[in-house]
Formats: structure tokens, sequence, C-alpha cells
């Protein structure tokens, strides 16, 4: 029964991660005081891809043709490893988050490496810029993980929640509150929203991951953009799974199950509004001021395992 479980929360983040982009751009409308469209809207976006041509650069090589599909496996291999109605997973095992960042990673290497093999210099110079920002996002991500990890005493995202799960919910520790801080920052940062990019734009100069898929078309730019909605999902799940579990189910049973996933969907619900106010509500940066927003990830990260050192004495 645990493992149907483990392949529904798989599924969930997986098929609903469109729904996810729907209701951000929803909300973003009605903050704007626009009509917007529907939530269902990336559903019948990626119907369309998928029914689309395929077209190939004349000077593409088979990486070209082979990156999407390498991508969109990794992000469901990193979808498997996020609780989201219990605290454990598909893929879940001992040090499971240093796996799961690095796949992600593996994800970024893959999209720059089909922008390059393109041949535009769009694809150039967006890839080169995801590399900077991944590089500077690596570190913040894996002390916030880090910081969590010592005050549970637990390498792996299912001890990690299973120790909050045991805490006072209203017992919310200067770690918790930094090591969220960070991991927020890293999530805007690593799944290209404002204000470290612009994910509705083609026409910017400075966009990043918009830039790397320029010559995608068809199924393969459907698989890209899938995979990119299933990113930012699990990024979301797994904020809500860190830091609010309260609420999933130690037994078994469909009534508690059922329970357990409303509360997840009202409190993602809470994560996509606040994600739709801060992108309503803030400019997009200029590149050069990235890497001090990355700077300051990173200094809140370093502070949440400093103060879970001294929590630890």
């Amino acid at each position: 029964m645990r493992i149907a479980l483990n392949i529904l929360q798989a599924l969930i983040l997986i098929l609903g991660a469109p729904l996810v982009r729907g209701i951000i751009a929803r909300c973003k409308a009605f903050l704007q005081r626009r009509q917007g469209a529907s939530i269902w809207r990336p559903y019948s976006d990626l119907a369309k891809l998928f029914h689309k041509e395929d077209l190939v650069p004349p000077t593409a090589s088979s990486v070209f043709r082979l990156v999407p599909f390498g991508l969109f496996g990794t992000t469901i291999c990193v979808a498997a490893f996020v609780p989201l109605v219990q605290p454990s997973a598909l893929l879940a095992s001992r040090g499971d988050f240093i796996l799961f960042v690095y796949l992600l990673a593996m994800g970024r290497f893959f999209l720059s490496l089909g922008a390059l093999d393109g041949g535009s210099a769009f694809g150039g110079m967006g890839a080169s810029r995801e590399a900077l920002i991944s590089s500077l996002a690596e570190a913040p991500f894996l002390l916030s993980f880090v910081a969590v990890a010592i005050l549970a005493s637990h390498a792996d995202f299912a001890g990690m929640v299973a120790w909050t799960l045991q805490q006072n919910i209203f017992n919310v520790s200067a770690v918790h509150m930094l090591a969220f801080t960070s991991l927020a920052m890293v999530v805007i940062a690593e799944t290209g929203r404002m204000p470290v990019d612009n994910p509705t734009t083609h026409l910017e100069l400075t966009m990043i991951h918009e830039g790397m898929v320029l010559e995608y078309s068809g199924p393969r730019l459907a698989l890209i953009e899938w995979s990119s909605a299933v990113k930012l999902h699990a990024m979301l799940a797994l904020l809500v799974a860190l830091f609010f579990p309260w609420g999933m189910v130690s037994n078994v049973s469909a009534g508690a199950v059922i329970l357990a996933l409303l509360l997840y969907c009202a409190k993602v619900v809470l994560l996509i509004v606040l994600l739709a106010v801060i992108e309503s509500g803030m400019a997009k940066l200029r590149m050069y001021l990235v890497p001090d927003f990355l700077g300051v990830a990173s200094a809140v990260s370093a502070l949440a395992v400093i103060f879970t050192m001294l929590d630890k004495r």
C-alpha cells in the first residue's frame, strides 16, 4: 500500500505540474487586474506542441535531439524523491538530498548542452548565464538542506520530514526560518522565476531559460516545458514537506490520505499565491545583480548551518 502511495505521489507531482503553472499565471493576472487564461491552459499548450512538427536546426547533432529526453528523465527522477502525503517517497534513500541536488544539476547540464549544440547565439548566451546561476545557487541549495539535516540528525528527506512532524507546529526555530528563506530564494533562481528570470518572454536580451529553448519546437519543446513545470512543482512540494509537513499521514487509510492530499493542495496554493505576489510586485533584476541575490541566499544558508551547530551544543 505504501509503495502504491509513493507512486501516486510521484504521479501527482508529474501530472499536476502544468496546473501549478496555470494557477500562478491566473493569480498574477488577478493581481494585475487582467482577465487571464484558464488554469488548464498549460495542458492545452502541451497537447498542441505534442501534435506539431518537430524542427531541428541543420547544424545540430544528435545531442540536440536527445537532450529533451535526458532532461525529462532526470526531472522524473527528481519528482520521485519528494514526499507529499506521507514522510517517504518512491526513491527515498539515505543521503538522498545530495542526489536530489545533483540530478537537478544534471538536467541543467543537458539543457545547456542542447542550447550550445543548436548553434544559436541566444542559446549560447542563455547556457552561459544558466551555468553562472547554477554555480552560485549550488552552495546555498546544499547548505539549506545540510542545516535541516543536522537539526534532524537525518540525511534523507523522509527522516527530515518525520523529525519535523514530531515537533510542535508553534515552536519554529531560527534555523528553520533561515533555511526556508535561503531555499525559497534558491527555488526562485533554479526555476527561472522573477526577479531572477522572466518566464513569460522571448524578447529580452536578459532571458536565461527561454534563450536556451528558442531552437526547440514540437514534442521536444513540450518535454522541456513539462520538465520545467515538474521541477517547479517538485521544489514547491519540497518546501512544504521540509518546513510545513503537518497533516501528512502516518497510517495509510483512504480518509487520511484524502485529507492529507487536501492539506497539501492548500499549502501549495499558499506558496503559489506568495510567488505570484512576489512576481507581480518586483521588477526583474539586472543580470549583474543576480549574483548579489544568490550571495544573500548563501549568507542566510551559512547562518542557518552555524545556528544549527550552536543549537546542537
